[in-house]
């Protein structure tokens, strides 16, 4: 697909599942990739090595995005490598298993305090230092990797679900209103996909070690992989996708 070459993508949590994916697909489709850990510089510092491999530039960014200083620091160090951002893909999470499920009736104000601050204010820091420089490029592409939590709505998702939910309404909101700048705002929610996060809801929620064991209750017979959302994420950034603003691409097979 064309009309990603030539620009610098920043990936959060792009170390590893669907982050590494995204990564490694946008640099095949001539991208060079910021890629953003949290813990483990080893994965990010293999990640970067295959951006490489396939001729882009990569560097690794440390950063806890739900603290606006590193996400400043990040911001400045990764224009000051590759240049402005032109796709920011929101991909830093933090599951519901960490914070063990709680229903809403007994949930605490910390545990969703956690998954707000990763998946509302880590995003709002990085578009708020973003979108002056990505204003000024002609084109810029923001993608919030949302998840069908908060279209389904589940008992005891509620403290992932609502801090999705507002992912999203600040994804809809923000491509509104910065539209007349040539930014495209969109939300891939995935479904269940072959990460250590699913793995590790799968377990929690249905006992299950091996994905293997629900291939065949899948739509299409198998797990969703992250270069399935990875290849989402490229679309939408493509020349193919450049009238595609203010949408919500759900990649579940169908059916969750």
């Amino acid at each position: 697909m064309s009309g990603i070459e030539g620009r610098v993508a920043l990936v959060t949590g792009g170390s590893r599942g669907i982050g590494a994916a995204v990564a490694r697909t946008l640099a095949a489709q001539g991208a060079d990739i910021a890629i953003n850990y949290h813990a483990n510089r080893e994965a990010a510092e293999a990640v970067a090595a295959e951006v490489r491999a396939l001729g882009r530039k990569a560097g690794i960014y440390q950063a806890d995005v739900t603290i606006e200083a590193d996400c400043a620091a990040m911001a400045a160090a990764v224009a000051g490598d590759l240049g402005p951002v032109g796709i920011l893909v929101n991909n830093a999470g933090v599951g519901s298993v960490s914070e063990g499920q709680p229903p809403i009736a007994t949930m605490s104000d910390d545990q969703l305090q956690r998954l707000l601050n990763a998946h509302v204010f880590g995003p709002l820091h990085l578009c708020r230092l973003l979108m002056p420089a990505m204003r000024e490029l002609g084109r810029g592409d923001v993608i919030m990797v949302s998840s069908v939590a908060a279209q389904g709505y589940g008992p005891r998702m509620g403290v992932y679900a609502i801090a999705k939910a507002g992912m999203e309404a600040m994804a809809y909101t923000l491509a509104k209103e910065e539209r007349q700048h040539g930014i495209r705002v969109n939300v891939v929610a995935p479904g269940l996909v072959e990460t250590d996060m699913g793995k590790l809801l799968m377990s929690f929620t249905r006992g299950v070690g091996d994905m293997r064991q629900l291939d065949a209750n899948m739509p299409f017979g198998f797990v969703c992989q992250p270069e399935d959302i990875a290849n989402a994420i490229a679309f939408l950034c493509s020349d193919e996708g450049r009238y595609i603003t203010n949408q919500r691409l759900t990649v579940n097979g169908g059916g969750f």
